[in-house]
This record gives structure tokens, C-alpha cells and sequence, in this order.
């Protein structure tokens, strides 16, 4: 059908919409007809889908409703190498020429010849470009990361083999697609592992992320999970709140199997494989519920990637007998790059080199944290169009570079320390990774959502902080509501707030003074004084995909949010009284 749209060789095939069998089709379909599958994220504005549109050459942009088409309508006329719009998702609302439903798309190519689409398929050669990953650039536009078949096929069989996926003959694996497919985790764990392996494939909702994922899994119970930080944050969230609630007597027992989770898993980690009494009481008591109420009771490989996860939120699944292992990447890598393993993980470690790719550390500190270095058969092929920039990216010995600092342990396990485009670099000189502290803030004061470290060139640190709030379901868009778990905090610290809007009109002193201890307590374990949060603020809105401060996969914009509250940070800096 692409071929009878006329889609030239090496021309875009541009889709947006939510994960669906439409989606994995259109991607292979046109790869196979010689052109480049692209993933465009469903939240782009009609600019930016113009912008991936134009710089990939797109003859065909499949859409998945009249939202999305209306986007690609608006820009139409910009875009010359236009042949035809599909839409698959609901029924056209307008008849246009060249705008196709989804089943006239699939008539379409019935008069093609096979010879003809054999011939095109032979001539592919593995060292071709067949996919374009568009990274959400921090700065800039996005680039498109080119990725080669080879790049692929080896990753997904290399990855799978090394998380150790059953091939579908022995014993049938379950995913859910629910991330993104414009991003490579989810093209690599949901499209080309899953075809590696004969993996079964299940779609969630397109509401997933607001709340109906956890009704997937039940339903599903999958084998393996991928979840952003931020799914496995909303689902602590929520079990804490539903915990909150519980009897006083259910909340002991709990504990007490958190208690024992942890330190058993822990000591497992360290090498130690005996299970005590203790632990396969609470396995039966506890543990067993939770996984099922999740719907992770059949689930072997419980996975994060793509942003950092803080220590917090990693032992308290593990408390619960839930190791969620982490995995670093990047789309320049065809994804994975390291993995945690079940029988070889590390606290807050990314896990080791997937077999055959490997990693060097430039230029180390004393300390050996460097830039982390991949090389190996996932590296792309280059940036679409972008010759300079492929070249800061790839240097003269073949080694990607991937902007993260971080080190190896002994025994061979990496460690991301930060990034280096983000390390704040203070007026003295100091080089300060924002994460640890911000973390460190959160996991102090559990009313705050999100902590965002400023002080650049500037004499001293600040911060901007965000208070827990209810999220409208349908818009994505923060209230003014604070949650259930805030208000209860609130209360234990004898406010009577409600509202974000009541606890920054009235200053109010109960929470104010409650951060303001937190904050303090964080400073007293920092490594220098000028490690030290000297001056915060709280923002009216918590942080999100609308407004602008957070990524596809929930990763914080720095440059988007030091730009949206340039007025307040720039008030931070300019009162003179010595900081509080």
C-alpha cells in the first residue's frame, strides 16, 4: 500500500498515535517498502510534527484520529513531499483526495505486484537506515538518530538474550505497550525484541499513563514491565496513600514485611541466597498480594530506564520483594546499552554491558568518573542531515559520546553520576550534579513533587520546588488540590491547607518551616558549602507534560524550566538580605 501511495526509497513514512497493531504495521510496512519508519510523540505541536515531517522527506503520515489529523492538516501545505494522510483509529470525519481510512490504505496495495515489493526487500542491505528515532533535544531541534536494520536486529536479539527472554517455542512471554513508540525503549522491548522472541503483545489504554495501566496489567499479568521512573513513582505514591488508610493492625504487618523485604534483598543482592522464615511468611502474607494487585504476579523482569530513579522509590519496591532493575541507554544506541540482571543487580547502578558492546570512561577524575563512551554494534549511523553534529557525537576511534558522567565499581557495575550539560558549574568554580540534592530534598520533605537545583554562574544555590497535587485525568494539567498524602501531611504537621494556592498566599508557616528543616538537614550532608541550598521557592503548578517542563518520558527540561520561571530565580539573586 505504501508502494502504491508512491513512497520513494529512503523517503519518511511519519506516525502519530497511541501504541496499536495500526502502528507496529505502518513502522514495518514501511521499512519494508524501503522507506524510514518515524515516530512522531502525540503531544508534538503541529510546528514540531512540520519540522520531523519536512526533515525526514515524508510522502505518507499515518494519524490515529481527527486530533492528531487536524495537526497534520494545519501544516500540509508545507510539506511538498506529502503523497497521502492515513488515519486508523476512528472513523474520517471528512472525505479530502490523498486522506485515506485505514482499511482503503490496506485495499490499496492489492494491485501491486509481490515480485515487485521481493525485489525492493532484497535489495535492502543491513548496514542501511531503516528507522529515525527524533531526540527530544534539550536544546535546539531535534535530531534524527539514524538507525541501521543491523542496528535493529542485533540489538533486539542481543538485549533479549541477555535479560534472558524465552523464546515463544519454550514458553510464551507477555508485555503491555503502553510507552511512547516514538521513543526507542518501547520500539525495542515492544516491536523488535518482541519479535525476536515470539513475545506476546498486549496495548493498554491511550489513557494509560493517567491511571488505567494498573487495570492493563491485572488483566494482562505480563512476563516482563519496562516502566518509566515516574510509572514506578505513581504507583508508590498510590500504595502509600492506599496504606495510609489501612487499619493500624494490617499497617504493623506491612512494616514489619517491608522491614524484612529489604534487608533479606539486600542481603541477596551482596551474594547471599538463603531465604529466612521470616521472609517466606511475609512472601505469603504480603508480598504475593501486592505483586497480584499490581498485576505483576507473573512478572519475572520488572524494568526502569530512560530517566533517573532515586534511591527511595528502588528499596521501597524491594522492601516488597519487587527488584526493579535499571537499564542505560540511548536512542544513539538503539536503546539499551547496560542492564541490571535479577541475580546481578546493584542499588542505584545501571547493571553491566549488554555481551558485545562496551564501555570506556574519558578522561576519568580522581574519583574515576568520567564520560561514559559506548562502542558496538547498536551505535547509530549518524544524525539525518546533520554531519557536524554526528561528529561531536561519534569520535574519530568509533566511540559514542554520550554527555553522562559515571564511573564503574569494582566489579564491573556502571554508575551514572549526572550529566554533563547539566552539572551546575557555581560563581567559585564548584561543580555541583543537581540530582543527588534534589532527591535528597524530596525524599526529606514528602509533600514536595518536584525539586529543580538552580545557581549557574551564580554566587550561591537555589531552588524551585513543586507540591503534590491532584492532576486533571483527562488534561494532564496540575490543580491546585493538593493530594490525599499531602493533606494528611499537612495535618501532622497541625496546617489546615488544601490548596498549593493557601500554602504559598499565607506563607504558611507549618509547611514552610517543615521544608525549611528539610532543606537543612539535607545541607548539613553536603560535601562544601557550596553544595548547599541556600534559598527556595515554591511554584503555583506542580511540573508536566502541558506545561512544558517534562518530556515525553517525564525526564525534567532544565533549559525549558530555567526559561518558564527565568523571573523567579532571577528574584532568588537579586534581594539583598543575607539568604535565610
Amino acid at each position: 500500500s505504501c508502494l502504491q501511495l508512491g513512497l520513494e526509497r529512503f523517503h519518511g513514512v511519519c506516525i502519530l498515535g497511541f501504541n496499536s497493531a495500526e502502528w507496529f504495521i505502518a513502522d514495518i510496512g514501511a521499512i519494508l517498502a524501503g522507506g524510514f519508519a518515524v515516530g512522531i510523540y502525540t503531544t508534538n505541536s503541529p510546528e514540531s510534527c512540520r519540522y520531523v515531517a519536512e526533515n525526514c522527506s515524508a510522502n505518507v503520515v499515518v494519524v490515529e484520529n481527527n486530533k492528531q489529523l487536524q495537526k497534520i492538516l494545519e501544516i500540509q501545505h508545507k510539506l511538498p513531499q506529502l503523497k497521502a494522510i492515513i488515519q486508523y483509529g476512528e472513523e474520517l470525519k471528512e472525505t479530502r483526495p490523498n486522506l485515506y481510512s485505514w482499511s482503503e490504505f490496506m485495499d490499496l496495495g492489492k494491485d501491486i505486484p509481490d515480485a515487485q515489493l521481493r525485489g525492493i526487500v532484497e535489495s535492502q542491505k543491513p548496514n542501511q537506515c531503516c528507522t529515525l528515532i527524533y531526540t527530544s533535544g534539550t536544546t535546539g531541534q531535534p535530531k534524527g538518530v539514524m538507525l541501521s536494520h543491523d542496528n535493529l536486529t542485533w540489538t533486539a536479539a542481543a538485549a533479549g538474550r541477555f535479560i534472558m527472554l524465552t523464546d515463544a517455542r519454550e514458553k510464551q512471554e507477555l508485555v503491555v505497550s503502553y510507552l511512547p513508540l516514538s521513543h526507542i525503549a518501547a520500539q525495542m522491548s515492544d516491536i523488535w525484541s518482541a519479535m525476536t522472541f515470539g513475545v506476546q503483545v498486549f496495548f493498554a489504554q491511550p489513557d494509560a499513563l493517567k491511571g488505567t495501566l494498573v487495570h492493563t496489567l491485572r488483566d494482562v499479568r505480563p512476563t516482563a514491565f519496562l516502566g518509566v521512573p515516574r510509572v514506578w513513582e505513581k504507583m508508590e505514591e498510590k500504595m502509600k496513600s492506599l496504606g495510609a488508610k489501612s487499619s493500624t493492625l494490617r499497617r504493623k504487618v506491612a512494616s514489619w514485611a517491608k522491614g524484612v523485604g529489604l534487608q533479606t534483598n539486600l542481603k541477596r543482592m551482596n551474594g547471599c541466597s538463603e531465604l529466612p522464615v521470616n521472609f517466606r511468611v511475609a512472601r505469603h502474607l504480603v508480598y504475593r498480594k501486592v505483586r497480584r494487585a499490581l498485576g505483576l504476579d507473573h512478572c519475572t523482569k520488572c524494568y526502569t530506564g530512560a530517566a533517573p530513579i532515586s534511591r527511595e522509590t528502588l528499596e521501597f519496591f524491594l522492601s516488597l520483594n519487587i527488584p526493579v532493575l535499571e537499564m542505560y541507554g540511548m536512542s544513539e544506541s538503539s536503546g539499551p546499552h547496560t542492564i541490571s540482571l535479577p541475580h546481578a543487580f546493584k542499588l542505584t547502578s545501571c547493571g553491566k554491558e549488554v555481551s558485545g558492546c562496551r564501555t570506556l570512561i574519558h578522561k576519568p577524575d580522581g574519583d574515576g568518573v568520567g564520560e561514559i563512551c559506548f562502542s558496538g554494534r547498536h551505535i547509530f549511523m549518524g544524525y539525518l542531515n546533520m554531519e557536524e553534529k554526528t561528529k561531536e557525537a561519534i569520535d574519530e576511534d568509533g566511540w559514542l559520546h554520550s554527555g553522562d558522567l559515571g564511573k564503574h565499581d569494582k566489579d564491573g557495575f556502571l554508575y551514572i553520576t549526572g550529566r554533563i550539560k547539566e552539572l551546575i558549574i557555581t560563581a567559585g568554580g564548584e561543580n555541583v550534579p543537581p540530582v543527588p540534592i534534589e532527591d535528597a530534598v524530596k525524599d526529606a520533605v514528602p509533600i514536595i513533587s518536584n525539586a529543580m537545583l538552580v545557581g549557574d554562574k551564580a554566587k550561591f544555590l537555589a531552588m524551585l520546588l513543586t507540591l503534590k497535587c491532584n492532576v486533571d485525568v483527562e488534561t494532564g494539567e496540575p490543580g491546585d488540590d493538593l493530594t490525599p498524602e499531602a493533606v494528611e501531611y499537612c495535618q501532622k504537621l497541625g496546617s489546615r491547607a488544601t490548596r498549593v494556592s493557601e500554602i504559598i498566599s499565607s506563607k504558611d508557616k507549618a509547611v514552610y518551616t517543615a521544608i525549611q528543616k528539610g532543606i537543612a538537614a539535607v545541607n548539613e550532608g553536603a560535601v562544601s558549602n557550596a553544595q548547599k541550598v541556600q534559598k527556595w521557592v515554591i511554584l503555583q503548578k506542580d511540573f508536566s507534560l502541558v506545561g512544558g517542563e517534562l518530556g515525553p518520558t517525564m525526564k525534567l527540561k532544565r533549559p525549558a524550566v530555567l526559561l518558564k520561571y527565568k523571573d523567579q530565580i532571577a528574584q532568588f539573586y537579586t534581594d539583598l538580605e543575607a539568604p535565610a
